[in-house]
């Protein structure tokens, strides 16, 4: 069995590239993207990077494996070994508290004061569907202007709906800019509204009777308070939307060899080829490649055929066991080599390396170590 051909993706020369300044990690949620972003993070900067990295996980694991108690929205210094010749930070997106900031920087005290006590704001800084997406993109953007760090990797939100994180700000924009809002927020008193007197009261008053006058009052503050602030939202997205269609950003998208991930990843990457997003690679976690030796030419048919009459004869149960296994890893890597080798075929010129699963989860330094050892290491030839 011959794998498709393809061409490695060279995680050390990405790493190592000093115009490498962003590396944006996509995929399916549950496929290890939290675990690439940071075993990348980590191997950049002991090879010399100021490395940080931006997660959405919110669990516990991921603080424990970079020897943190546990992570917040603001960087923090990853324990390296002594002789790393670079630095790392880790941090993990609180959306709310990344809105809040926004908020605090662009308005004047008393507007913010408003706006953050609205609770129509509070809604929509903690649950609008959408809003985690566009925080990571502020945090991103943040983050680049600061200069602290030469490269950033960015663990993006897990979401079904493939590349959100770049849809959010559109998305987030249309809902604040729109009509209804505009119409449903603007004082009957003032304006167009106030030709139409009675007639818009009691359109509004139906409005009110349907998604409550209070609503319709906080709806009306926010919007009053927020639209000095919303332009500058709009620029900054725009401005970072830019940034990710640079040569300094790669995208990297994550997959595991099974159907559903391996169709989000073929997904992503027609995504980002429409969207002119400079695609680094593939990677793909998670893989049972066969190992070296003479029994790699074994195929499964073989190998069955070897056990059925040591299973018949009772003789030799390790051996005939073990050539039963044998049989289930060979198909296990044939369906793997299928699904990769339909992506690959299907998009060509795409740079992929494979991580071969592991017996237990990352939880430590050397895990994460052992991880990036792993990606820039050549791929399986079986």
């Amino acid at each position: 069995m011959t794998p498709a051909a393809h061409e490695r993706l060279d995680v050390d020369a990405l790493v190592d590239d000093p115009g490498t300044r962003i590396i944006v990690c996509c995929g399916a949620g549950g496929v290890g993207k939290t675990t690439t972003a940071a075993a990348l993070g980590l191997r950049a900067a002991e090879r010399g990077r100021q490395a940080v990295v931006i997660t959405v996980d919110p669990a516990r694991r991921l603080a424990q494996s970079l020897g943190l108690e546990s992570l917040d929205n603001t960087p923090r210094p990853v324990p390296l070994p002594e002789g790393a010749a670079g630095s790392m930070h880790a941090m993990m997106l609180d959306m709310k508290r990344t809105f809040d900031e926004v908020v605090e920087q662009h308005a004047d005290p008393e507007r913010a004061r408003q706006i953050l006590a609205n609770p129509f704001y509070q809604t929509l800084s903690t649950s609008f569907s959408g809003t985690q997406e566009y925080m990571a993109m502020e945090k991103l953007g943040q983050l680049r202007q600061s200069g602290d760090w030469d490269l950033i990797v960015v663990d993006t939100p897990p979401s079904r709906s493939a590349l959100d994180f770049l849809d959010a700000p559109k998305r987030l924009g249309r809902f604040l800019d729109g009509r209804l809002i505009r119409f449903l927020s603007a004082p009957a008193s003032t304006g167009a509204f106030r030709l139409l007197g009675a007639g818009f009261n009691l359109v509004t008053s139906a409005i009110g009777r349907i998604v409550g006058a209070q609503l319709l009052d906080d709806l009306r503050s926010f919007v009053s308070a927020f639209d000095t602030v919303f332009g500058g939202f709009q620029e900054r997205a725009e401005r970072t939307y830019r940034l990710l269609r640079t040569p300094g950003t790669a995208f990297v998208v994550v997959a595991v060899p099974d159907t559903d991930a391996m169709r989000e990843a073929s997904y992503f990457v027609e995504r980002l080829a429409t969207d002119a997003m400079p695609l680094a690679g593939l990677v793909v976690n998670r893989t049972h490649p066969l190992p070296g030796g003479p029994a790699a030419d074994v195929g499964s048919r073989e190998a069955v055929a070897a056990a059925e009459p040591l299973e018949r004869s009772g003789s030799h149960p390790l051996a005939s066991a073990a050539l039963r296994l044998h049989a289930e890893r060979v198909r296990t890597r044939e369906r793997e080599n299928r699904l990769r080798d339909a992506l690959l075929s299907s998009h060509g010129g795409v740079r992929m390396v494979e991580v071969a699963a592991l017996p237990e989860d990352v939880h430590d330094l050397a895990g994460l170590r052992g991880i990036g050892e792993a990606l820039a290491s050549a791929p399986p030839d079986r």
